[in-house]
């Protein structure tokens, strides 16, 4: 039967051996205190002894076995400390399994990462990145270079700042009288365009100027 018994786990060796100890304990306590009884005992016949001179050699053999009882409850003394040892020794073992097992768990954790984020690949993903990045930034560049470029085009700039006069003078705002060098007066025509306020459709119209432009 033997052959087929499970052989039990850390755990559970740890669990025995912690109660064969916390029983040997207590059977060299046991044992201590029945030394302390005899010792006692043995104390206070060689007191009774002492007292009559003529049991001279009763009181030498008393008094071996006294010193025979001490020297035993001496060694379940130091026994008992052994046992302490012992058990705190165990307790030390299991606290390094377990961290030995979680030790394991890390590197087998860590093992399982490394096979499925290859750290070259990852690391060519990251220059991809940085490639597609930079294009993407020299090219929103571009595009906004060409869309001054078109948007400052000739002809463009004094069409822009008639609407702006335009839309200044309606709300009331004499900018040409604020400017330093701005000329005094301006032609009919341009004042008649500026003072006159632009409808929907001559908004629309300027402003597909300059997207045709």
């Amino acid at each position: 039967m033997s052959l087929f018994k499970k052989k039990p786990t850390m755990k559970e060796q740890m669990r025995a051996n912690e109660r064969d100890l916390r029983k040997v304990g207590r059977d060299v306590e046991r044992d201590r205190r029945e030394l302390e009884r005899e010792e006692k005992k043995l104390e206070m016949e060689i007191k009774k002894l002492a007292k009559s001179p003529a049991n001279k050699e009763a009181l030498r053999v008393l008094a071996k076995q006294l010193v025979q009882i001490r020297k035993q409850k001496n060694r379940t003394y130091a026994a008992n400390s052994r046992i302490t040892s012992v058990a705190s020794q165990q307790k030390v073992m299991h606290a390094n399994v377990k961290l030995s097992d979680a030790m394991g768990a890390t590197a087998k954790t860590m093992g399982n990462m490394n096979k499925i984020m290859n750290p070259a690949q990852v690391a060519q993903t990251m220059q991809e990145f940085e490639k597609a990045s930079t294009k993407l930034d020299m090219s929103e560049e571009v595009i906004n270079d060409t869309l001054d470029d078109i948007m400052n085009e000739s002809g463009d700039e004094e069409e822009s700042d008639a609407i702006v006069n335009q839309v200044l003078d309606e709300i009331g705002i004499e900018i040409g009288s604020k400017v330093a060098g701005a000329p005094a007066a301006r032609s009919d025509s341009l004042a008649t365009t500026v003072r006159s306020p632009m409808t929907d459709e001559e908004l629309e119209e300027s402003l597909a100027k300059l997207r045709a432009n």
